[in-house]
């Protein structure tokens, strides 16, 4: 697949990308005019939503008071991203009802993976071109990452060994650098890069795998590890990428630190019952790969709903894969600082070059 005509053809069709000439001084924050976000369902705000199925409540119950697109109680870290750049919450591309893309566009949906899918587009013009971002700003947004999790997790569902996923990773950060180098091309040059999450310690992998060695904090030992094996591999590449592409700022977010250190000590940070979904039904890790979160089954002739816990806020998994609102603002607000990242640079100045 040509990544360039099917990730980009969204903002290759709106217009050609203007190359910015001048970087602002460092000592000044950035002034983020639109963000363009990539992603799975961990940053989706509402493409499969849109273009499959609704999710039930209690999804979205804590922030929004309904479903809202999301696989969350809540807000994503997308979400404090343009919070903390006093930008509106990204419309998903894929919802035709109620869209503007003036301020950016999410393309994260549930299940994607490194290679993105075929986009639709709006048409040019008349009502619509209020909604359209402006050519300048092309520029200037940054662009934000929030993808791998699934290439490995999809691995591991086709049966492949764990050192069999270990060796399809090259190929997967060979494909993440190209779409980054291609976006650059385009005229892109703030990066904001996501690693992947401690896997290891999703409800879910810890029943599908229970027989799993165990780190201290009670993870599954050797899916961290891939996990890991993953990260380094993007950070290497990311680093390079950073030398190579002169004119960008291209930075490596290691959210899997900050949420892993939820783990390692969940009471210090107000957090309880770290292993356990907050929304599911069944078992030591309250986590069932047949009953979605919302969802109501029935058990011996009655009919049982997966509900929400009594305080999401407290808890880290939200549905065995995904995160609480409480759990992704942790790991925003570390992270966002720059102290988790390479190089140390802070979301608010994440158009400087170091």
């Amino acid at each position: 697949m040509d990544h360039s005509k099917t990730t980009f053809c969204f903002l290759i069709t709106l217009s050609q990308v203007s190359i910015a000439s001048d970087r602002i001084l460092p000592s000044t924050f950035c002034n983020f005019p639109a963000i363009y976000n990539f992603g799975a369902s961990n940053s989706d705000t509402g493409g499969l939503a849109a273009a499959f199925i609704q999710f039930k409540p209690p999804n979205g119950n804590t922030f929004f008071g309904m479903p809202a697109g999301r696989m969350c109680d809540g807000r994503l870290i997308v979400d404090f991203t343009a919070e903390s750049l006093k930008l509106p919450f990204l419309s998903s591309y894929l919802n035709s009802l109620a869209i503007n893309f003036k301020h950016g566009a999410n393309f994260a949906t549930a299940g994607s993976t490194i290679t993105f899918p075929t986009m639709n587009i709006l048409p040019e013009g008349g009502v619509h071109a209020s909604l359209m971002p402006l050519e300048e700003d092309f520029a200037n947004a940054l662009y934000t990452f929030d993808i791998g999790q699934n290439d490995l997790l999809n691995g591991l569902l086709l049966n492949m060994t764990v050192p069999q996923v270990i060796a399809t990773i090259p190929d997967m950060v060979y494909q993440f650098s190209k779409t980054i180098r291609d976006l650059y091309n385009l005229g892109a040059r703030s990066f904001w890069v996501y690693n992947t999450r401690p896997i290891g310690c999703f409800p879910s992998i810890l029943t599908i795998y229970p027989a799993a060695e165990r780190d201290s904090a009670g993870c599954a030992k050797q899916y961290n590890e891939l996990a890991q094996r993953f990260n380094a591999e993007l950070k290497k590449a990311l680093a390079q990428l950073g030398v190579e592409l002169r004119s960008a700022t291209v930075v490596y977010v290691d959210i899997y630190s900050g949420l892993y250190s939820l783990y390692t000590d969940p009471i210090k940070n107000g957090f309880e019952s770290p292993l356990v979904a907050c929304c599911g039904h069944g078992g030591k890790h309250n986590y069932n790969v047949g009953v979605e979160c919302g969802q109501t089954i029935s058990v011996n002739g009655m009919d049982i709903r997966a509900g929400s816990c009594k305080d999401p806020s407290v808890r880290i998994s939200w549905d065995g894969v995904h995160f609480t609102e409480a759990a992704n603002k942790f790991a925003f607000d570390l992270v966002s600082t720059g102290s988790f990242n390479n190089p140390p640079i802070p979301l608010k100045l994440a158009c400087h070059r170091r």
